[in-house]
């Protein structure tokens, strides 16, 4: 009898651990917030992001939804800056990817705050991580379904974000 307990123990134990890495957040702030109005706040750190591959799945949806392609060129860099590589000139973490999305940056970069949630915003996030390397390879998006400038998310060498020229202060 304790040993049929301590194998339903384990069985249960292991189910459980990995029960985080596809948990679906479906009670987030909606799609699309009213022109001139402030994106919602969501309660969620980053790491709920980061280490969850459906956000990062969905990260990788909306990348090609709001045409992020069109500047960054799956990640390697067109008229937008390159994200596979290490040179991150407003930073490379999370928070400071999620500033650059909501706010903007000068010099082509437009602010997404009227048109994308906050959730929306740190899903991209994860999914721009994962384009130089920086999540676990059971995280990261580990095939695409269209054109791809190099190997799958999970199989890219981790780059270590350097920063650029100091940032100008948002306006």
């Amino acid at each position: 009898m304790t040993r049929a307990l301590l194998l339903w123990l384990s069985v249960t134990a292991l189910a459980l651990a990995g029960c985080e890495r596809e948990h679906r957040h479906y009670e987030g702030s909606p799609p699309f917030v009213a022109a001139g109005a402030s994106a919602p706040q969501t309660a969620a750190g980053p790491q709920v992001y980061e280490h969850n591959a459906w956000a990062v799945a969905e990260g990788k949806r909306w990348f090609r939804w709001f045409n992020c392609n069109g500047c960054h060129a799956s990640g390697g860099g067109d008229s937008g800056p390159a994200l596979m590589d290490d040179e991150w000139r407003y930073g490379g973490s999370q928070v400071q990817i999620v500033a650059s999305i909501l706010q903007g940056r000068p010099n082509g970069m437009p602010s997404f705050a009227a048109r994308i949630s906050q959730d929306q915003a740190h899903q991209l996030a994860a999914y721009i991580l994962s384009t130089s390397g920086q999540l676990r390879t059971d995280v990261a998006p580990s095939r695409s379904d269209t054109l791809s400038p190099g190997a799958p998310e999970q199989r890219r060498e981790q780059e270590q974000p350097k920063a650029g020229d100091p940032a100008p202060a948002p306006r």
